[in-house]
């Protein structure tokens, strides 16, 4: 198991023992799975999973969670972090948040141009093109060096992405040394038996011990991510390397890695369906705390939805690939749900207040 100490800069033993046997595979950056709502009901265990509320808990000594999201420096990923960090400003604040600092893990191993515009810690991506093109595959990486290098004076760790905006403000939903995760529908370990087993022996209990999560959102103690990160990353890699896993998992196969490493470490995560909502699928904001754009909107003009048909009217991140999205987008027809268009609405607020907005590049 890789440890964490000395992880400032990585060893060559590391290096050596990182390098071997894995092979190439190409990450898919399109998301194609449709979300379906009735099939997540059958995902939760019933003791965790916890109705829309807003909870916060007195025995906590030091509530404050720290915000940290890996990136690149990729155009692609700047611009989500500067629309993610500026409602980040906006809502920490605010009646009912927990906010503490901010730091962007940025594990391109080289500074960029947003460096005095975002928090930001620079740490190395995997050595020699480990990744394979699976860029996510950086992800529990970063968090290792990060842990190792940084100052965090909170005792809670956000971990988030770009491309989530908070829409609420957001309190500590952990309890002591319960995280608290987001259950999402395509997570199925029970379903996955057969290919779980190679990273979750039976001794170690039942299956159904691990969660439906990823690894983002979660709020977890820093104490706990320090002792599941590095488990984290072997996980991720012998994943990877499986072929059988690896075709599998596919685009979600660092957030298994992450449900098992955590689960094989005894930790299991308050499962909270407001913590988050993804657009087109969910059609409300309500009460929940973050707006998660992975999946591209598509509507005609009547406002009817066109998912794998592109819309007369639509907006998808993967649109903005080489550059960030104009200023003032145009809103959505009518009858369009009300998460997309606060999702446009919230992108066109920080777009218009971000300096410098169209002519940032990359480097």
């Amino acid at each position: 198991m890789i440890g964490r100490k000395g992880l400032g800069r990585a060893s060559p033993v590391l290096l050596v023992l990182l390098a071997l046997g894995f092979f190439f595979a190409s990450y898919n950056l399109l998301t194609v799975v449709i979300h379906n709502k009735a099939s997540s009901s059958g995902l939760l265990g019933a003791d965790r999973l916890i109705k829309p509320m807003i909870q916060r808990y007195e025995n906590a000594k030091n509530s404050k969670y720290h915000v940290a999201l890996t990136a690149t420096d990729a155009p692609y990923s700047q611009w989500q972090c500067r629309i993610m960090y500026y409602w980040y400003k906006k809502v920490k604040d605010m009646p009912g948040s927990d906010m503490g600092k901010f730091t962007r893990v940025l594990h391109s191993g080289n500074a960029d141009n947003l460096m005095e515009e975002i928090p930001t810690v620079v740490v190395d991506p995997l050595p020699g093109g480990l990744d394979r093109g699976y860029i996510v595959l950086n992800r529990p990486w970063a968090f290792v060096q990060w842990l190792e290098k940084a100052t965090i004076e909170e005792e809670y760790i956000l971990m988030a992405e770009p491309d989530h905006i908070f829409v609420n403000p957001l309190p500590n939903l952990a309890h002591g040394n319960s995280p608290a995760g987001y259950p999402f529908f395509y997570i199925k370990p029970a379903e996955n038996e057969k290919i779980i087993r190679k990273f979750y022996p039976e001794e170690k209990g039942p299956v159904t011990d691990i969660d439906p999560i990823g690894n983002s959102p979660v709020i977890i103690k820093k104490s706990l991510l320090e002792e599941i990160a590095p488990t984290w990353v072997n996980v991720s890699l012998r994943m990877k390397d499986d072929p059988e896993t690896d075709k599998a998992f596919g685009w979600v196969l660092e957030m298994y890695a992450y449900a098992v490493a955590s689960a094989l470490h005894g930790v299991q995560h308050i499962l909270r369906k407001d913590f988050m909502l993804q657009p087109p699928w969910d059609l409300e904001v309500g009460k929940t705390f973050i707006i998660h754009y992975t999946y591209g909107c598509d509507y005609n003009l009547k406002g009817e939805l066109t998912y794998g048909k592109i819309g007369e009217w639509r907006f998808d991140k993967r649109s903005y690939l080489s550059g960030p999205p104009p200023r003032n987008l145009s809103l959505p027809p009518p009858g369009v749900p009300e998460s997309v268009i606060r999702l446009v609405k919230m992108v066109n607020e920080a777009t218009a207040n971000i300096p410098g907005w169209n002519t940032l590049t990359s480097g």
